[in-house]
């Protein structure tokens, strides 16, 4: 999954059709699904996957409420479709669900 480089490349990716998932190094819940986020990217091929560290990008996470992570924000052609926002634990399962209901 590629790393949000820059707050400019995130306001570029949310014009196309990405997955935005807030993680950070020091989250056990984010290094549960970790292994199994490849078989979402293969699934979802019409989405860039984009990893953003919250710790890097503290303002684009207070702009959108990102509060608990592991969370996600979809976007499409510059409007947010989605959002998967919360502390707790995420199952690949409930991921799944979540972007296919999009």
């Amino acid at each position: 999954m590629q790393q949000l480089a820059s707050e400019q490349q995130f306001d570029t990716l949310k014009n196309e059709q990405t997955v935005f998932l807030f993680t950070a190094d020091w989250c056990p819940d984010c290094k549960v699904i970790e292994p199994e986020l490849p078989q979402l990217e293969a699934k979802y091929t019409n989405y860039n996957f984009i990893s953003i560290d919250r710790d890097k990008f503290i303002d684009i996470c207070v702009d959108y409420g990102i509060m608990g992570i592991p969370s996600f924000l979809v976007f499409r052609n510059g409007e947010q479709i989605g959002s998967y926002i919360g502390k707790e634990r995420k199952s690949i399962e409930q991921i799944d669900q979540f972007l296919a209901s999009l």
